[in-house]
């Protein structure tokens, strides 16, 4: 796949593509020469609402004028607020603000672990995981995650995780311990290749927890607030998690995460024990809630349901014209993944010479993540191009 080298004073840690952007609206960006692409990646699920939508910009620029910062030394109002609209969505009764998906990750395994040892009074710390997750780049999350490209370099890892397959409950029997306290995972594993859980397994997980006292996390980063269908992938299952994170799609773009937990779950943390500095600060809170008010005041999850439905039968169609490249279509919502039995990226090189915008999630795995506003229209151009870009692959 076609990347450029770092400018001169940044890191290299980044493989980008040969696109400046300078601008965004809906689900439309231009690069520094004008020329305009169609989003299907949306800041890798973060700009559900597309760029800069309305309602959200009016709300931070109303915060603008107010207060940015003030730590958590004081009661941030927008704080109680978001906090309370979360619970009653999600069913989970308390929050924790941070600044990003690795960093509420984090706060889930701190939170495990505090609680079998300070709450339940044990000795226990290890965690589950399963294979080809992603829950992050700090050195507990990338410890955590089931991929042995992202842990290259950076041993030794921290102890406390044990890796499993994924979608195997008899591998999980297997691993649970008198070390075990906790299990996370994905409901879809999106960088892992879009692959969605199993009910059976997941119901199995809540069944393994609550006979063996275990947290069951569930890391929501891309899938929630909305971008599976529901306000959160675990709704789904009929279960209910003791703790989730949130980042991507809560801000609508501006940097925000959370970590949700039942009032049992949240015992861990006492004053001191965790905390952060520009976490649930008052201009993340004014983006979080304007997005929340937004998706529910423009009935956008049954939005995303109808988009669902549009853009897999469409995916559909190109799987009949190519059996012999595309092999499955596969996600919840608008979360998606076509795998292909050849290379991806030349295809996705070629979409976005035609502007289309597209995200791989493996060698083989085609990712789409288009925003909760995307049209029919857009959805029969970004189908097409993708069909032209397969042929030509």
């Amino acid at each position: 796949m076609s990347t450029t080298t770092a400018p001169l004073h940044l890191m290299n840690n980044y493989a980008r593509w040969p696109i400046h952007l300078v601008k965004g609206k809906g689900n439309r960006v231009w690069d520094e020469a004008g020329k305009e692409y169609l989003d299907f990646i949306s800041g890798i699920a973060v700009t559900s609402l597309g760029h800069v939508p309305t309602k959200v910009a009016g709300k931070l620029h109303e915060q603008l004028d107010m207060l940015w910062h003030c730590s958590n030394l004081f009661h941030v109002p927008g704080q109680e607020k978001l906090a309370a609209k979360l619970s009653e969505l999600s069913g989970l009764s308390r929050t924790l603000f941070c600044n990003s998906g690795a960093e509420a990750n984090e706060g889930l395994i701190k939170l495990a672990r505090r609680y079998a040892q300070k709450v339940k009074g044990t000795d226990r710390y290890e965690i589950i995981t399963f294979g080809q997750s992603f829950h992050g780049r700090t050195l507990a999350t990338l410890t955590a995650t089931g991929q042995e490209k992202v842990k290259d370099g950076f041993l030794p890892l921290p102890e406390g995780f044990v890796t499993i397959p994924y979608n195997d409950l008899a591998a999980v029997h297997e691993a649970v311990n008198e070390k075990t306290c906790a299990i996370m995972l994905e409901l879809v594993q999106g960088e892992g290749g879009v692959h969605p859980a199993y009910e059976k397994f997941v119901k199995g997980l809540r069944q393994i927890c609550d006979e063996h006292g275990l947290l069951l996390l569930i890391d929501e980063v891309q899938t929630g607030i909305g971008r599976t269908g529901t306000w959160f992938a675990f709704q789904q299952y009929g279960i209910l998690p003791d703790a989730i994170s949130l980042a991507k799609g809560l801000g609508s773009g501006f940097p925000i995460g959370a970590v949700l937990a039942t009032e049992e779950a949240a015992q861990a943390f006492a004053p001191g024990t965790h905390g952060t500095t520009f976490g649930g600060n008052p201009l993340a809170m004014a983006a979080g809630l304007a997005t929340l008010e937004t998706i529910e005041e423009d009935a956008m999850l049954e939005r995303v349901n109808e988009l669902h439905q549009l853009l897999v039968s469409s995916l559909q169609q190109i799987k009949a014209a190519f059996p012999d490249k595309v092999v499955e279509i596969r996600g919840k919502g608008l979360l998606l993944g076509m795998e292909l039995s050849i290379p991806a990226a030349p295809v996705l090189d070629y979409a976005r010479e035609k502007g289309l915008l597209l995200l791989l999630a493996g060698p083989q795995v085609i990712r789409m993540l288009p925003s909760f506003i995307t049209t029919e229209n857009e959805v029969a151009q970004a189908a097409a191009v993708l069909k032209e870009a397969i042929a030509q692959a």
